[in-house]
């Protein structure tokens, strides 16, 4: 062998022994590695059960789990209502009575206003920007540290993409119309609305259409074409508005962080891996999904933009509502912070290359 080849070879076996060294003091000090044993994991959502998209998303987050682990971690999904109420499964999680749950972030703005806001903002950051602001511009690390008061560790679990802006029973023709309305519309929106004359109101998805329906509330906000033709939400209010309030609203799977912090570093690692696939997957299919759904609509559904007058006061009740949240809450203003310094980072870009795009594309 020649000298060269001699001491490359040297090095590469001692720099292999020098990080195989590494990984035994690492593992050393790691309690939670994964020794064969099998995990089962109890997770509720908020939704029925094989519901489209997101209940089926979390079906195959699960499957997913199963495969990547060997079969050493099992997680049952459980759907509204089985072992908890839709809107009660934060409460359940904190409290370590299930392991984990998959929800929208935005239902848990009366723990802490500043949630509203890594559930997505009315006229802000699409899905893509939430994701990004989340992963790479700081928000994921307020997110985890405002969950860990309640003893809960978040991950990104899905995204909606753009949401349309609701079902009305008549038509929206200027501010004033507004008046009086019951609307179910969660998070930043519903306060936004409620500044504009609107009545707010939270439901869980299986209250949705029956309230519509009954005239318990006027107009409800939900997803999108896919999923709000199969509510029938047609059948009840023919006015289709398109939508500013949730432009990308993120979803979660959420854990009980004492559980987490138990699992091991593999399982730990597979879990991430597993709602990374899934979140993409459900951005994608809502897309396909929606454009399909879209050309199907009855031919009875009116779709309509909101009117200016009523968008230019929402944009300045937003901005009343955000002053107001930032000067009662420390961190509201904080996570706002945050989430403005992405925004303004982002949207130079954004202007030369999405938004100029598209406006070429036309």
């Amino acid at each position: 062998m020649k000298r060269r080849d001699f001491l490359s070879t040297s090095a590469l076996g001692l720099g292999a022994l020098s990080l195989s060294g590494c990984y035994r003091e690492e593992n050393k000090k790691n309690i939670n590695v994964n020794r064969g044993k099998k995990v089962t994991l109890k997770l509720a959502t908020s939704w029925p059960a094989h519901f489209p998209i997101m209940g089926t998303g979390v079906d195959e987050f699960a499957k997913r789990c199963g495969e990547l682990s060997g079969g050493s971690l099992e997680i049952k999904v459980y759907p509204k209502n089985i072992l908890v109420p839709a809107l009660q499964v934060f409460d359940t999680t904190s409290a370590a009575q299930i392991d984990a749950f998959h929800s929208g972030v935005y239902y848990w703005k009366g723990k802490n206003s500043a949630f509203s806001i890594f559930g997505g903002m009315p006229l802000g950051l699409t899905s893509e920007e939430m994701i990004t602001w989340m992963k790479f511009g700081g928000g994921m690390e307020l997110w985890r540290e405002l969950y860990g008061k309640f003893n809960l560790y978040p991950l990104i679990g899905g995204s909606t993409g753009p949401q349309m802006g609701g079902w009305f029973k008549k038509e929206i023709n200027s501010l004033a119309d507004l008046k009086g309305l019951k609307m179910r519309i969660p998070g930043l929106g519903g306060e936004v609305m409620k500044k504009l004359g609107v009545n707010p109101v939270l439901l869980p998805a299986g209250e949705i259409f029956t309230s519509l329906e009954r005239g318990t509330i006027d107009a409800t906000e939900w997803v999108g074409p896919a999923l709000d033709s199969m509510m029938g939400f047609a059948k009840a209010a023919p006015y289709y508005y398109t939508g500013w309030h949730e432009p990308g609203s993120i979803l979660e799977i959420t854990f009980n962080k004492n559980r987490w912090e138990k699992l091991s570093s593999e399982h730990q690692a597979i879990i991430t891996a597993a709602t990374e696939e899934m979140t993409g997957n459900m951005v994608q299919k809502f897309r396909y999904e929606n454009a399909k759904a879209l050309q199907e609509l009855p031919k009875e559904v009116q779709i309509k933009t909101f009117p200016k007058d009523m968008m230019d006061a929402a944009k300045l009740a937003l901005t009343e509502v955000l002053e107001h949240e930032s000067a009662k809450s420390e961190e509201f203003k904080r996570v706002l912070a945050s989430y403005n310094e992405f925004a303004k980072l982002n949207k130079s870009w954004d202007d030369i290359s999405t938004k100029n795009f598209l406006n070429i594309r036309g």
